[in-house]
């Protein structure tokens, strides 16, 4: 079987529910949505979907090979942006990098499943892709079949 795993983007912006069997839950998007929930009723609400996909072994969390795999995909990002301003690291946006870090740890566990990372923040998985292989589809196009 297919599977697939949504990044935040995707379901910020598709507001997304019910997902068919095939879809699988990344753990660190599901921290991302309660950090990011307006109130406590929607925390509540995607602590109960992190329970449901924990408990069908459908909730994908990062090993201890995971992280080591994500610093490795960092330092590689980091280095080819270094190079690219000259050998001084770039000032980035506020929050960027953990951003980063967090999609990469997606990617990483995702790639351990074999599943399909939705996304709609295409960029920064295309250049974490670049050094981690994994499968990748973009939300616009997935969601229109």
């Amino acid at each position: 079987m297919a599977y697939f795993v949504c990044d935040t983007s995707t379901y910020i912006s598709r507001k997304l529910s019910d997902l068919p069997d095939n879809f699988l839950f990344s753990s660190i998007v599901l921290m991302e949505l309660m950090a990011g929930a307006t109130d406590e009723t929607q925390r509540k609400i995607y602590e109960r979907v992190h329970r449901a996909y924990a408990k069908d072994n459908s909730l994908i969390v990062p090993d201890d090979e995971d992280w080591l795999t994500a610093s490795k995909v960092l330092f590689s990002l980091s280095q080819v942006r270094r190079r690219a301003s000259g050998g001084r690291a770039p000032r980035q946006k506020s929050g960027a990098t953990q951003r980063m870090a967090l999609d990469v740890l997606v990617a990483v566990s995702a790639r351990r499943w074999n599943a399909t990372i939705v996304t709609e923040n295409w960029d920064d998985f295309k250049a974490i892709q670049h050094y981690c292989k994994f499968k990748l589809a973009k939300g616009s196009d997935f969601f229109k079949r």
